[in-house]
């Protein structure tokens, strides 16, 4: 048997969403990067449940060899951003060449807000949330208004039971006062 060394030939392509996912989970360490924006229906998913969509405001262009990547960015107030930009070029560069080694040959940033981060933290609460602490809240007082019902008819009742057992002895004394003058 001959040993022969076989030339197979091999391609691996790319659908948009692994390289928008990749460059997601890359800006999630930028400083100064406070939020990607999806647009108006994603930021509208978004105020209205959780979501962890990494790849909300990260559009690309995947060909063989290279990749454009477009951004809508929300900035901290007060931060540099050029430098917030170049560090986005430097990390998404980085992360898709290591992982797909395809080239990033474009990197289109818009920066759609900017905000503190005491604003951002405000805005990110969503519908979702405010529900779940109405349900919360709601839960509490039922439960409030349970035990304060359940202690009202635990002291009616006791209160019946004596009064039924003053009536009890009340009866059995005209009972006896009866049989008494009966004799």
């Amino acid at each position: 048997m001959e040993n022969q060394k076989q030339d197979i030939k091999t391609s691996v392509t790319y659908e948009e969403k692994v390289i928008a996912k990749i460059v997601g989970h890359a800006l999630e360490s930028v400083d100064g990067l406070l939020a990607v924006s999806g647009g108006f229906f994603s930021n509208l998913k978004n105020s209205v449940v959780n979501s962890d969509s990494v790849t909300d405001g990260v559009n690309v262009e995947v060909g063989t060899k290279e990749v454009a990547v477009d951004l809508d960015i929300v900035v901290e107030y007060g931060k540099d951003i050029p430098a917030i930009v170049e560090s986005i070029k430097a990390i998404v560069s980085q992360n898709v060449e290591v992982m797909t080694h395809l080239k990033v040959v474009e990197l289109n940033a818009n920066v759609v807000d900017i905000k503190t981060k005491a604003e951002h933290e405000a805005d990110s609460v969503t519908v979702q949330d405010r529900v779940s602490d109405a349900a919360q809240a709601t839960g509490n007082f039922a439960s409030e208004q349970a035990g304060k019902a359940k202690a009202a008819i635990s002291s009616g009742a006791e209160k019946t039971k004596e009064a039924v057992s003053n009536g009890t002895e009340a009866a059995k004394e005209k009972i006896s006062e009866a049989r008494t003058s009966e004799s």
